[in-house]
């Protein structure tokens, strides 16, 4: 054995002497708002993860149908964690060949771990022996904010290599942060990407504190509250099986709810809710932080919490997952490392010297700095779980996004709900504007700008609608467009999911939009976003000792998760599995009369109105609003 295994080491290393390097990734622009500041130490150290490629990952999609379209024989029977592991699990001919080469690069084998997954390869690696490793350049950029980054605009792989690895950290991508350490003062999230999950700023938009409340449902086109929200899709339902179901809310530090909001929240609208908290779960060194209060940091989780756990009652738990520490925060990536679930456990459990390129924190002499080890599979997945942050779909590199996205599909996999807003801006980009014909992105930008992870045909993206001005609640709504206009078009970079293809196809068959393939992704091949959409404008939140007013998609999103998650406890109480992956039932012919079409109002940007609400699915409210009794009743007859 020992000899069959040094055979293929040797060959392996002689193999990677004659393979030549093909650029593996490239990036052609600074994201707005970055500027290159200089080289990068050559001897600093570089946390260097490779993203191995993963088995069987071509068959994601029918595995995923087979368990979720309501037609299929085995719908409900969602995998368990270690079935999903071993599916997916990198070969090991993957791992022995990426260590090889490595090695025969002058790495010793003492310095590199796999993680206990085989999904990555790590080793710390000073700048300069990762660019003779990669043939490529490190800098270290510099955002208007004062905050640091460490990329690189290229890297290259040798060709035996590369079907091997999907991507490589620290690179081109603008998701690891470094310390800002010329700073003499440093302020809460100093070390955090401008623009990442739970950025100050990055939270619900308002339009001022509320000083009365207009408790009649006939003042819903002015103020939304839970009992508007109730009245306008039908949930009137008590849980009975609370205790056997799940509901989870995604937040990164420095985003932190305040107990004090939520019982003031609660004493008006659900006062059998006052005192009680969510379930805390700490991701990376997840905290709540009160260092810094104000509506960018506690607005949004505010806004999640108060109507997540007034929709679905005191009798059901909510679960909070709180990620990154006070420092450095944490991404969507951290969040699924935790929800791996027994992923790190699997066949030899986790490894406690294994090193993260995040977590430990390296700041270890910044205050708040956690030091434990990185969250790998701590955490079971809630049934339902609502996350109200987004990137723009060209924030990320093609391989960042199509590996993450692949992570939702297990999740989905395994019985597990996702969610996630589609974002505020219409057709264009947050923070950043518009396309670019260069991929560049601007505010005078021309070219529509997806979001993702809404884009990603694994996640079901929540749109947002508003109660007309003057309007009823048993009036329709029309798309959002009170200081948002919600997020919807066609993504660039991942194709149309077969569950899509009817709606989708009838859309640009009796809709077609009137812009020219220039200006957006007309193929009439790519997925379209959003699916389903709920109220997102005016919501009244207690925030930071006052009632306000906020709008987004981020309102909507833990709107629709606490809708399904009444339906989960139905179908647990009647004997039978969550939901799961939706989009394959909603969009099927069984659920067309489930929601309430929104044939009205348009999602403009970049210079145009966007795209127009019509009959049927349309990229700016997807299939409508969620009617619940018929959505209850529809998959209890479901087995």
């Amino acid at each position: 054995m020992f000899l069959a295994f040094l055979s293929l080491s040797l060959g392996l290393l002689a193999h990677a002497e004659l393979s030549p390097y093909t650029l593996h990734e490239k990036r052609t622009n600074i994201p707005a708002g970055w500027t290159l500041t200089r080289r990068h130490d050559a001897s600093s150290v570089l946390p260097l993860r490779f993203g191995l490629a993963q088995s069987n990952i071509h068959n994601l999609a029918s595995f995923l149908d087979d368990v979720s379209h309501p037609d299929s024989p085995n719908y409900g029977d969602h995998w368990t964690a270690a079935q999903v592991a071993k599916t997916f699990a990198p070969s090991d001919e993957t791992v022995e060949t990426v260590k090889a080469w490595l090695i025969s690069s002058g790495l010793s084998p003492d310095r590199l771990r796999v993680s206990p997954t085989k999904g990555w390869l790590e080793v710390n690696a000073t700048v300069q022996e990762a660019e003779d490793l990669l043939l490529a350049e490190y800098h270290v950029y510099t955002h208007d904010s004062g905050k640091e980054h460490v990329a690189s605009s290229s890297y290259h792989l040798p060709s035996h290599i590369t079907h091997h690895v999907e991507l490589v950290t620290p690179s081109i991508h603008f998701n690891t942060v470094i310390s800002n350490r010329f700073a003499e003062k440093r302020s809460l999230g100093t070390y955090m990407k401008a623009g990442q999950p739970g950025s100050p700023g990055k939270g619900p938009k308002t339009t001022g504190e509320v000083n009365t409340f207009l408790t009649e449902l006939e003042d819903c086109d002015k103020q939304i509250t839970p009992d508007c929200l109730r009245a306008l899709y039908g949930l009137v339902y008590e849980p009975l099986s609370g205790d056997n179901n799940s509901y989870g809310i995604a937040e990164y530090t420095p985003q932190a709810y305040l107990q004090s909001d939520l019982d003031m929240f609660n004493r008006n609208f659900s006062a059998d809710l006052v005192g009680k908290s969510p379930i805390f779960v700490s991701i990376d060194g997840g905290v709540l932080q009160t260092e810094n209060q104000s509506l960018g940091y506690n607005g949004e989780s505010d806004l999640d919490l108060q109507y997540a756990m007034s929709l679905v009652t005191s009798k059901q738990n909510v679960t909070l997952y709180q990620s990154g520490d006070i420092v450095q925060g944490a991404s969507f990536e951290n969040l699924l490392d935790a929800l791996d679930g027994s992923y790190c456990t699997f066949e030899g459990g986790d490894d406690p010297e294994k090193e993260d390129a995040v977590y430990p924190d390296p700041h270890s002499d910044e205050p708040g700095a956690y030091e434990g080890p990185e969250a790998c599979g701590t955490v079971k997945p809630a049934n339902v779980i609502s996350t109200s942050y987004q990137y723009n779909e060209a924030d990320l590199s093609v391989f960042y996004t199509s590996r993450q996205c692949a992570e939702y599909g297990k999740l989905g996999l395994m019985g597990v709900t996702i969610l996630y807003g589609s974002g505020d801006s219409g057709v264009a980009g947050s923070g950043t504007g518009c396309l670019n014909p260069d991929g560049s992105q601007s505010a005078n930008g021309t070219i529509f700008n997806p979001s993702f992870p809404s884009t990603c045909p694994y996640v079901s993206s929540v749109g947002a609608t508003q109660v007309n001005p003057g309007a009823k609640v048993t009036d329709p709504e029309s798309a959002a467009a009170q200081v948002i206009f919600t997020s919807g078009g066609f993504s660039n970079r991942f194709a149309m999911p077969s569950y899509q293809a009817n709606a989708v196809g009838s859309y640009f068959t009796n809709y077609k939009p009137p812009y020219s393939g220039a200006i957006y992704n007309a193929s009439q091949t790519s997925r379209g976003y959003p699916d389903l959409s709920a109220n997102g404008i005016n919501y009244v939140i207690a925030s930071n000792g006052v009632f306000q007013l906020v709008q987004g998609t981020s309102a909507a999103s833990p709107t629709v998760g606490a809708i399904l998650t009444m339906v989960n406890d139905a179908r647990i109480t009647a004997g039978k599995k969550p939901i799961g992956f939706i989009n394959p039932t909603i969009y099927s012919d069984s659920f067309k009369d489930a929601f309430n079409d929104i044939t009205n109002g348009t999602n403009p940007g970049c210079g145009t109105d966007g795209f127009s609400a019509v009959p049927g699915w349309d990229p700016v409210t997807g299939l409508g609003t969620p009617n619940f009794p018929k959505l209850v009743a529809k998959w209890l007859l479901l087995p």
